[in-house]
């Protein structure tokens, strides 16, 4: 690691927080009349970081495969904030479940609400995924791609942690196709630590699985495939599972 990535990747990460909050207020005025002023902030602000962190830090960012356009589920591959930034940016309309306390936290909390993100307490997700459901189909919110990490958390390259049922219970209760989604991203935009390293970051959308599979069968191939192409886009980027 040299001084000058390190403090270029510094910058990054200064300026990225900055321009959330410039973002967030210019635009506040459109995100609070329409909901389509605050998608379009949201699209605008990740634009801002993919290009931003190609020119500080020369990592570029591919989409791969076909994101959804439709209402549906995608069930992704979580590393790092990049990972967030880029479904966000490549689905339509992106509604993440989230941690409840998370809606406090200045900006993003409130455009997550505005956009249609889902907060949920532990234990809970059912409940807050019923009253979406029932919103939708009152008008009272718009459809959306379900955004879900099927793991519960980030996962540092090369980790294993299980595969949550919650997700299984949520394909089959929405009967909504789901897109699972690779990444490697976290080879170069770490899960902590200021370094971002250059490099080629990949999101993939792979083929969705088709609503009506019994949740063991269904979490079993969701497992396989996000493991299976997330191990080849890392092997691409230089990283070796063991």
């Amino acid at each position: 690691m040299t001084p000058i990535r390190w403090l270029l990747s510094l910058v990054f990460i200064i300026q990225m927080y900055l321009a959330l909050a410039i973002v967030a207020l210019v635009f506040a005025p459109w995100a609070l009349a329409s909901r389509r002023g605050a998608h379009t902030a949201v699209k605008f602000y990740c634009r801002w970081v993919i290009v931003s962190l190609r020119l500080l830090c020369g990592l570029r960012c591919e989409i791969r495969g076909t994101p959804p356009t439709t209402e549906a589920v995608v069930a992704a591959k979580h590393q790092s904030f990049l990972d967030i930034i880029l479904i966000a940016s490549a689905v339509p309309h992106p509604k993440f479940i989230m941690k409840r306390e998370l809606i406090y936290t200045p900006f993003l909390g409130q455009y997550a609400l505005r956009i249609g993100c889902v907060p949920v307490n532990r234990g809970k997700r059912g409940a807050a995924v019923a009253k979406m459901k029932a919103d939708v189909v009152a008008g009272a919110a718009e459809p959306g791609q379900l955004v879900i990490y099927p793991q519960g958390t980030r996962v540092a390259p090369g980790d294993k942690k299980p595969y949550k049922v919650g997700t299984g219970l949520l394909y089959a209760e929405l009967a909504q196709p789901c897109h699972p989604v690779a990444a490697n991203v976290g080879v170069f935009w770490p899960k902590r630590g200021v370094l971002r390293k250059p490099g080629l970051a990949v999101v993939e959308f792979l083929p969705p699985i088709a609503p009506g599979l019994p949740i063991p069968d269904f979490m079993k191939q969701l497992e396989s495939d996000i493991e299976t192409h997330s191990n080849r886009l890392m092997a691409e980027a230089g990283f070796r599972t063991t």
